[in-house]
């Protein structure tokens, strides 16, 4: 993680909240203006608050602590009747910060230290790694995810398979809803897409990320060339970011284009660790590979070594993708495939 980095974006964020809340103060204010019974209101319950305080911190008087306690139920719940009244919540008297975890701070507590929250991680993911990819977060959602790219034709010979391409493709499709709504299940495997290119593994991988950040969790988008050279470059002092912690620790690790990297012992190895690393991190802590790869199963028991193959096959759901290039047949969506 580059220190610059996390400098500027913590600045950002700085600006960002005191804006957020000087804002909330003048609409406060004018809200008040309107509303001078919920000005009261929030005055009265805000001076109980700390006399209850008081009491505990000061008192064993059970009977005075029970009867504040009884008076801001009474006072909260006529806070509640003047906000629905004039079609008003509870957000309308806070700050509108855009991370309703960490309220535009950037730290969260977690077993009682401050952490760096999800949201602040990912840009720094944004930021170093996945901005020099083709990571695009935007257009590649489920929402843009299209079946008619898809043959509905079923041809056994062509794909070695009794179903087409189209119900295919739907079938991956709910093993990658799943993959999402169980990511947290230590038993929920990794996924492996294998298919030739232009099939809509990278955009599936793509709508899987895109849902898993709605969800606060990280992402780390790496090509397999890219992230084993950033790798051997980190080792030798040429990147001051440590991208090793990164994929060792993201919530959820993409590896694009596995199989196109230039093959040595020193990049092999590196594959090995980050895979095995890994799933041995799901013992303290969940984390989820997803690799897409043009190569065949076969082709990759011919190129990787068997304790890397014999990983994939354990621990991954493994999906083959089977068709026409989409990126082909974008231009006929409307006419049947």
């Amino acid at each position: 993680m580059n220190n610059s980095n996390l400098r500027n974006l913590l600045n950002e964020y700085s600006i960002k909240r005191n804006k957020k809340i000087n804002d909330f103060q003048i609409q406060k204010t004018a809200l008040y203006k309107k509303i001078p019974e919920l000005e009261k209101i929030e005055n009265d319950i805000n001076r109980l608050s700390i006399d209850s305080i008081k009491l505990v911190l000061t008192s064993q008087n059970k009977e005075k602590i029970s009867e504040i306690k009884k008076q801001l139920g009474a006072l909260k719940k006529e806070k509640n009747e003047i906000l629905k009244k004039h079609n008003l919540t509870s957000k309308n008297l806070q700050p509108d910060f855009d991370c309703k975890k960490c309220n535009d701070t950037g730290y969260i507590k977690e077993n009682d230290r401050e952490v760096l929250c999800s949201c602040i991680k990912q840009k720094l993911f944004n930021l170093e790694f996945n901005s020099s990819n083709i990571f695009d977060l935007k257009n590649q959602c489920f929402d843009n995810f299209r079946y008619d790219y898809y043959s509905d034709k079923v041809n056994e010979e062509q794909y070695s398979s009794n179903i087409s391409p189209r119900e295919n493709i739907k079938k991956i499709k709910e093993s990658c809803l799943k993959f999402i709504d169980n990511f947290d299940d230590p038993n929920e495997k990794n996924l492996l897409f294998c298919g030739y290119t232009g099939l809509g593994k990278t955009f599936l991988s793509s709508c899987i990320a895109n849902e898993m950040i709605k969800r606060d969790k990280t992402v780390l988008y790496q090509t397999a060339p890219l992230m084993l050279d950033n790798i051997i470059d980190y080792k030798f002092g040429k990147i001051e970011s440590n991208i090793l912690e990164s994929i060792y620790n993201v919530d959820l690790l993409i590896i694009d284009d596995l199989g196109v990297e230039a093959k040595n012992s020193v990049k092999t190895a590196e594959l090995f660790n980050i895979i095995n690393t890994r799933l041995l991190n799901q013992n303290n802590k969940i984390t989820k590979t997803i690799i897409s790869t043009n190569l065949s199963l076969e082709d990759l028991y011919n190129t990787y070594e068997e304790r890397i193959v014999s990983r994939f096959f354990g621990s991954y759901n493994v999906y083959h993708f089977y068709g026409d290039d989409i990126r082909l047949n974008r231009k006929k969506v409307g006419i049947k495939l």
